[in-house]
């Protein structure tokens, strides 16, 4: 039989006119039955489902309302949310966060089929490296390639001093994660999974980081649930396990350095450029810090009428990075 939780998602979805996800929770029910032995019912569901998609086929000049999610009532103190168009050609990553990204956005593409075999996709994602490496933007281009909203949470909002206080407004968010399908992102997430025990940790938050380990564990929606952090040395070991997978960032070597200078430069017209001598420069910068670099050398050839970026102005701005970086 189906969960009450199941059964609340059908409802749900029914009364959002959201087919998609209505099939999805259906598709889980025929799997749960399915893997209990009971090849009728699961047989006759996904028959009744087949027959159910086959009359919700549009016409092709039928146009469809896009609904817009927005936080309500509390939860919008505590959640902002966009609706990216970032694709994840817009990114310049190492080969094998490119390869993950790849997987998940396959995977939650073809959701319904991967819950009609009684399986889930990877959708609990831990992101951990460097400032500036990509980590916020992957969760804008996981929602603008799914073509779900980006729901931010508001640490700042999230955390009170009031005992008990932080983990009901948790709860809330996971009722949401729950009831409307999106990328949500808590970055800077070392804030609320720091290990316990630590010298400095403090009871309400090591009571909110229990909450959160419950909370991710019972989690079986179809929304992603990114967690982003500078800092996974200071994580809860406990939670490392409840991720589906853990994605490294790191800071760009020689040829992503290249790649990322010729994009942020491709708008602007150059003179003699010297790329590797740009890149060599940008060594142990981050792509945030390219990107401003590349747009401050822009503004001062703007403000010099000048009609062209040469390597000069780019290393000056470079090297103002890194001393920035260094203090």
């Amino acid at each position: 039989m189906a969960s009450a939780e199941q059964l609340k998602a059908l409802l749900k979805s029914h009364i959002d006119g959201d087919d998609a996800h209505f099939f999805a929770v259906a598709m889980q029910v025929a799997a749960h039955e399915a893997k209990l032995g009971h090849g009728k019912i699961a047989h006759e569901l996904r028959a009744l489902i087949d027959e159910m998609k086959a009359h919700k086929q549009p016409l092709k000049d039928e146009k469809k309302a896009v609904l817009i999610a927005q936080p309500r009532g509390e939860l919008s103190s505590l959640l902002s949310v966009s609706y990216p168009k970032l694709r994840l050609a817009d990114m310049i990553l190492d080969e094998s966060v490119r390869d993950r990204l790849v997987r998940i956005i396959k995977e939650h593409r073809q959701i319904t089929k991967i819950r009609s075999y009684g399986l889930a996709p990877r959708k609990k994602l831990l992101l951990v490296g460097p400032p500036g490496t990509g980590k916020t933007m992957s969760a804008a281009v996981l929602a603008g390639e799914l073509g779900l909203p980006l729901f931010v949470v508001r640490l700042d909002s999230l955390i009170t001093k009031f005992m008990g206080e932080t983990a009901a407004k948790l709860r809330l968010i996971f009722e949401a994660i729950s009831q409307s399908r999106g990328v949500y992102l808590f970055d800077e997430f070392d804030s609320i999974g720091s290990q316990r025990g630590l010298s400095n940790d403090v009871g309400e938050i090591r009571r909110v980081l229990n909450s959160f380990l419950q909370l991710i564990e019972q989690d079986d929606s179809d929304s992603l649930l990114l967690a982003a952090t500078n800092h996974p040395e200071i994580l809860d070991y406990a939670l490392f396990r409840r991720f589906d997978d853990v994605v490294e960032y790191g800071l760009p070597e020689q040829e992503q350095l290249v790649c990322a200078l010729q994009a942020k430069l491709s708008l602007f017209q150059n003179s003699k450029i010297d790329w590797r001598k740009l890149a060599n420069s940008a060594s142990g910068l981050s792509y945030a810090d390219i990107t401003r670099a590349c747009e401050d050398a822009m503004k001062e050839a703007i403000t010099h009428d000048r009609q062209k970026v040469v390597t000069g102005d780019i290393l000056k701005n470079l090297a103002e990075r890194k001393a920035i970086r260094s203090k």
